[in-house]
């Protein structure tokens, strides 16, 4: 698919000290789906956990959430999850609605908020998603949230032989890989 223009993103993993954050380029063409793989990818989450993004409908100032809807037979009474795959990021992102919240694992609530910095020109040179900077490494999947990844890093945590290889200031934003999300998709609806 073609496209001109580039979203800029910074991700900012809240909560943590020193602050965990990514910036990434995307495809104006990008799903919520497609943002929310880019976003696993650059921040090192291997995607066993559910998520969402809630962000605000510009026209009616409504808070919405977009991600993966229940399942008809889960009446969870909430509010309705708008599908992330059916939902251009360029429909919803502006640089006046710039905000969004994306939580990853409904367990551990890893909270970031996703901003985007800016609109760019796409350069015929770059292959798109890129991370293009960032610091410091994500937390383990499952390490027990936020108090969990701090006692990893203070050599505390109850499993620490586990994380003994576990660097939290390393992060090197060419090492992201970005597998394809369409497959990713399509691997999940299989399950």
């Amino acid at each position: 698919m073609k496209y001109l223009k580039i979203y800029q993103f910074k991700i900012v993993l809240l909560d943590t000290k020193p602050v965990v954050w990514r910036r990434i380029q995307v495809p104006e063409s990008f799903t919520f789906w497609d943002l929310h793989c880019a976003i696993q990818d650059s921040m090192g989450w291997l995607d066993y956990h559910l998520h969402c993004f809630v962000i605000t409908d510009s026209k009616t100032g409504d808070r919405l959430e977009i991600g993966i809807p229940p399942d008809e037979d889960d009446d969870l009474g909430e509010t309705e999850t708008i599908a992330g795959w059916n939902e251009k990021i360029a429909d919803w992102f502006t640089i006046d609605n710039s905000r969004a919240k994306y939580t990853y694992d409904f367990g551990d609530d890893w909270e970031h908020e996703v901003v985007l910095e800016a609109i760019l020109p796409r350069s015929k040179d770059v292959k798109y998603p890129v991370c293009i900077d960032g610091k410091r490494a994500c937390p383990p999947e499952d390490c027990g949230s936020y108090p969990g990844y701090e006692d990893i890093c203070n050599g505390r945590h109850e499993f620490q032989e586990e994380y003994r290889d576990f660097d939290p200031e390393l992060f090197v934003p060419g090492d992201v890989d970005f597998e394809d999300p369409k497959a990713r998709l399509a691997d999940r609806r299989v399950l």
